[in-house]
């Protein structure tokens, strides 16, 4: 008989309430693949895409979640001593494989990044996607130099937050939009320079600040937005399209030549493990436990609680990242004799 394990499967498209927590059998790891034992995993918009059924990746029944957070319980390939700090991604998680909406989860050694940290495993969950996603946009998307500007289209998501931390840390001035007055002061704490409130046409308001338009900008929000941010950044500035706050990711009739202002750049970023360095997410632990930063988090779950989780996400009642825990049966000392002696 198969271990069982707890975890959140999902037969097909529906509401939060199609999200079902069920025994289901432990994953087994093939070579060149990690067991983990989930402790913590954010929740992402992607998540609740695939739980909608909106685009063309995946399939069910699938166990969701593109990250988790937590420690190596068997690792075939000698990748990861067992017991290691890790966090892992993307790769497919929760679309084409099962993901971390689970006790375990097995996943590429490709899409695994270790670690080392005392911080709450509530914060530790919290990070790899959003730092990923902040960090790839900010760098392989935007290419932002120290010291320049960037305009944030979505600044109350958690990513939006985390790109605010990270510019800041480089020297930048940052502009963040929000749609809602009352969050303009979360922006605000999160370091950002200027808050501004996204009537869906911010262009003039920007260049009041910078005449000639910021150096760079993340696209958060999606399409319906995507014109107004370029109209708003500089000639031979960047903008990258990295989310889609709207649930709207396609632009009808695009003709470049009138879309794109003269001289601005547009990229786009969806990225995964591989930019994320492993130096580059112990740099941001340490700083979080130095106190140097703080990880925006907006409301912390229990698995049980998944259905509530995707509620909230769904109805944007939480600024900040969402983040579930996981309890174990087995602390991780015994969980490493165990799996030592069931490994011979």
């Amino acid at each position: 008989m198969p271990e069982l394990m707890r975890a959140v499967v999902l037969d097909g498209p529906g509401a939060p309430d199609a999200l079902k927590i069920r025994n289901v059998p432990r994953p087994r790891p093939q070579r060149g693949w990690v067991l983990i034992k989930v402790h913590a995993f954010g929740l992402n918009r992607s998540e609740l895409h695939f739980r909608r059924g909106l685009g063309s990746f995946g399939s069910f029944p699938r166990v969701p979640g593109i990250e988790a957070a937590g420690v190596v319980a068997d690792a075939p390939g000698g990748e990861f001593p067992i017991g290691t700090q890790v966090a892992a991604l993307m790769g497919g998680m929760g679309r084409t494989f099962d993901g971390g909406y689970a006790e375990y989860v097995s996943v590429p050694a490709s899409s695994v990044i270790p670690f080392a940290s005392t911080l709450d495993w509530s914060t530790l969950g919290a990070v790899p996607e959003m730092l990923q996603t902040a960090y790839g946009s900010l760098t392989v998307g935007v290419n932002a130099v120290p010291g320049s500007s960037l305009l944030i289209r979505g600044g109350t998501s958690s990513v939006g937050l985390a790109l605010t931390v990270l510019a800041k840390r480089r020297g930048m001035t940052v502009l963040a939009t929000t749609r809602n007055p009352n969050k303009a002061q979360a922006l605000v704490d999160a370091g950002a320079d200027h808050a501004i409130i996204d009537t869906g046409s911010i262009a003039e308001e920007v260049r009041t600040i910078f005449p000639g338009g910021v150096e760079g900008a993340v696209e958060l929000v999606g399409a319906p937005t995507l014109r107004d941010t370029l109209r708003a950044t500089a000639v031979h500035g960047t903008v990258c399209f990295t989310g889609m706050l709207s649930d709207e990711w396609t632009v009808p009739d695009f003709y470049p030549i009138d879309y794109i202002p003269g001289g601005v750049r547009l990229t786009a970023y969806s990225g995964g493990a591989k930019d994320l360095p492993p130096a580059v997410l112990q740099e941001f632990l340490d700083a979080v436990a130095a106190g140097e930063v703080t990880v925006p988090i907006g409301r912390v779950y229990d698995i049980e609680d998944i259905v509530h989780a995707h509620q909230d996400m769904e109805g944007g009642a939480v600024t900040g990242k969402l983040v579930v825990t996981v309890g174990g049966r087995l602390d991780d000392r015994s969980l490493m004799l165990e799996d030592r002696d069931t490994n011979g």
